[in-house]
């Protein structure tokens, strides 16, 4: 079953997380047409080959140019048309840059195996605390239901008070002109009639009484609904919006909110229509004291003040800023690269459709604009929202943004007391929405969370840094002084962080052992002391720990950087320890077979290095450690690790060079954990006529890692072997790998008799 399939079996609330993935940039429409195709493609290895990215995207039209074909055999013209549109915007979009078709698709896999995978453990391992989100969520779907029955009764209430006091309006002429014209009616009948008429008034009166009691204890509904909306379910969304934006689980239920919202602007329209209502039952019949002339006022006061405070709450940032070409790092702006930015208005009715024009600001909020850096916004920034281009949401989305720094003219005296990379800045989103039946003016206002603008792709992990601080640490949007004086972070917060940076590139995040290291790396002893210890920012962004020349962060974005360009696979299959200390490695590696090795990062790198490992045993049997050099990006790109892994080779001088890495630790042999990487051997090709063609017939060669050993350290680890020893090295090293050595203990020797030859001749 396709991973598309296992999406669609999932509730409600994980499609909506699934909707959140896919917009105009990569509809859904392509998803599930091409579902199977999509998910055969390695999308994060295109994703690194400008090539291969363009290899793949035309393939991507060519396939829906098969499924155009399909749809025309079925003579479905609709879905034709979109198939067409379809292609045109993507041809219009990745066209001249494909990768970022890929980077899309990846990321949104990705994420669905995150939902797929979240759905799952809920179901298993945290039934518990889902089922008491469950409670919460199910308390707030029985206010809004209690509301909308109250709704409904309210209305049947005023059709049953409308024909009683029609029906009243009625007898109580009909009396009055048998009076006047006296038209032989008893006085008997007439007191009977007059009773009943009388009764007929009394029930009008109680009735219009119980109408305007249910109308004051709708609106006292409303605004417990509304409430729970505007200071709970609302913060909690844009607090997991936060939190999605800096690699946590995706953000949800907005969809759901929109629900929410939308039925409690519904029932107070539907108040304030059952108030018209009653004002014209006034008009036709009322009396001292009458309930409606005393409080209809108040009522309409109060809807009118609750459906302005909803309206109010109603604009939100759908999706933040963000620059196509970095979907992983939102709120990270670099000047002259467009951005996009995405804005809802939460109560979705037709009567508002087309009606609201949001305008961009930038920086709206900034009072104090001394040595900060100022910034014009390029291309359209005001949009009307409408449910055509939204799936049916009230949105507008803006798609070629672009921020372009002011120029500064003359000496620049007021320096900002921030750098680049810690400045922060905010959109903010305007509207008006007019009311005409009421004449009522709403001024509608959204602000971003805030962004780190930058001049320099390079200052891109720093800004990160700060975005991932500031999220992290605080819900207030609008505290852009954030790093004059920045909180320490506590440690089971940063771990946290720390986790999601992998587990949003890649499929895992850090277990225990590989944050205890990191804890150990920042906290020192401390950590083992005070789990919840603190992390100054300085620390983990500016200060270089361990008395390293880079800080804390740098070391791990290379790291972050370097599995994704070379080791996404490795680290996906969990082959790679991470981080570990020099006196766990020991631990792990002591009492392992010889040859036994592991792979880590190098913490010397800036940019990023993975070594590895591996144990002997001398003649006393004590294990020895060796560890190689690291291998940066450098080396990567020429080889790819599971290679070097296969081929690495000791040697010193007057020995025979041996490959020392046998077993992936724990106990997986080598060509087990790492063949499925092997490059598959080449096609046997004829050989070339040199005559015929003038070409010559090179002879293949292989990069392979070798590593010089001082021979005082050889000598130490091959002294001649007790028939014990014998033993364990059968039980440790396969029987192709003794072959192996053999050979190339024979090859070895024929080149020493050559080069002896030679040496004779000369």
């Amino acid at each position: 079953m396709t991973q598309w399939c296992q999406l669609q079996m999932l509730d409600s609330k994980y499609l909506e997380q699934v909707d959140q993935l896919y917009d105009d940039s990569f509809p859904m429409d392509i998803r599930q047409y091409l579902s199977r195709w999509i998910e055969s493609i390695d999308w994060d290895a295109v994703a690194m080959q400008d090539s291969l990215a363009t290899i793949r995207f035309h393939d991507l039209l060519a396939q829906l140019d098969d499924q155009h074909s399909r749809f025309a055999l079925e003579s479905k013209f609709l879905l034709q048309h979109n198939i067409r549109k379809a292609k045109r915007n993507l041809q219009g979009r990745f066209q001249e840059d494909p990768v970022s078709m890929a980077m899309i698709i990846s990321k949104n896999l990705k994420e669905e195996q995150k939902i797929l995978a979240k759905a799952k453990s809920i179901e298993h391992s945290d039934e518990g605390t889902a089922s008491a989100m469950l409670v919460e969520k199910q308390k707030l779907d029985n206010k809004v239901k209690e509301m909308k029955s109250q709704v409904q009764e309210v209305d049947q209430n005023i059709k049953s008070l409308e024909e009683l006091q029609d029906e009243y309006d009625f007898n109580y002429n009909t009396l009055k002109n048998r009076e006047m014209e006296m038209n032989g009616m008893t006085a008997k009948e007439l007191e009977q009639e007059k009773v009943t008429i009388g009764r007929m008034c009394f029930e009008l009166k109680a009735r219009r009484q119980d109408v305007v009691t249910q109308l004051s204890e709708l609106l006292n509904v409303t605004h417990n609904v509304l409430y729970d909306l505007i200071s709970e379910e609302l913060p909690e969304w844009k607090q997991r919006q936060q939190i999605a934006c800096i690699g946590g689980p995706p953000n949800a239920c907005v969809d759901q909110l929109q629900n929410w919202f939308t039925t409690v602007a519904e029932t107070l329209q539907q108040v304030r229509q059952h108030l018209k209502k009653l004002q014209e039952l006034e008009q036709k019949f009322t009396y001292d004291n009458d309930p409606i002339t005393r409080q209809k006022a108040q009522l309409e006061a109060r809807a009118l003040e609750l459906l302005k405070n909803l309206l109010t709450n109603s604009l939100v940032v759908e999706r933040q800023p963000c620059m196509p070409t970095h979907p992983q790092r939102p709120l990270v702006l670099k000047t002259g690269v467009q951005f996009t930015v995405k804005v809802r208005f939460l109560v979705k009715m037709l009567e508002f459709n087309y009606q609201l024009r949001v305008k961009v600001v930038f920086d709206k909020d900034v009072t104090e604009k001394k040595g900060l850096r100022k910034f014009n916004i390029l291309g359209t920034n005001s949009k009307i929202m409408n449910m055509e281009e939204s799936n049916g949401s009230l949105a507008a989305e803006f798609r070629h943004l672009q921020l372009k720094e002011q120029k500064v003219t003359g000496n620049k005296t007021n320096e900002s007391p921030l750098i680049v990379t810690e400045e922060l800045h905010t959109f903010c989103f305007e509207s008006d929405l007019q009311i005409s039946q009421s004449g009522l003016n709403i001024k509608l206002e959204a602000t971003s969370l805030p962004v780190v603008v930058i001049s320099n792709v390079c200052q891109l992990p720093s800004g990160w840094a700060s975005i991932l601080w500031y999220n992290m640490l605080t819900t207030e949007p609008k505290n852009l002084k954030f790093f004059l004086s920045p909180p320490s972070a506590k440690w089971s917060q940063l771990s946290d962080v720390l986790s999601w940076q992998f587990s949003s590139v890649t499929k895992r995040g850090l277990n225990q052992e590989q944050l205890n290291m990191l804890a150990d790396k920042l906290l020192g002893a401390k950590a083992k002391r005070n789990p919840e210890g603190l992390i100054p920012w300085s620390k983990f962004c500016k200060q270089s720990p361990n008395e390293k020349t880079f800080p804390f962060w740098l070391w791990i974005e290379g790291i972050l950087d370097l599995i994704k360009r070379h080791l996404l696979s490795l680290w996906n299959d969990g082959s790679i320890v991470a981080f570990i200390s020099k006196e766990r490695e020991k631990a792990l590696l002591g009492d392992k077979c010889p040859g036994t090795f592991l792979l880590r990062f190098s913490e010397s790198s800036r940019d990023g290095a993975i070594t590895f490992t591996w144990v002997e045993r001398d003649m006393h049997d004590k294990p020895l450690f060796h560890s190689v050099e690291p291998y940066t990006k450098k080396e990567l790109t020429a080889v790819p690790l599971p290679d070097i892994i296969r081929n690495y080779k000791m040697m010193a001088a007057e020995n025979i060079p041996e490959k020392p890495l046998r077993f992936l630790y724990p106990d997986i042999p080598k060509d087990k954990a790492f063949g499925k990487y092997y490059p598959k051997p080449p096609e046997v090709i004829e050989p070339m006529d040199v005559e015929n063609t003038g070409k010559r017939d090179y002879l293949k060669t292989a990069l392979i890692s070798v590593s010089e050993v001082h021979p005082s350290i050889l000598q130490d680890n091959m002294m001649p072997m007790s028939p014990d020893d014998y033993k364990v090295l059968e039980q440790c090293v396969s029987p192709r790998d003794i072959d192996e050595m053999t050979n190339n203990l024979m090859d070895f020797s024929q080149f020493d008799a050559q080069m002896n030859e030679l040496s004779d001749k000369s």
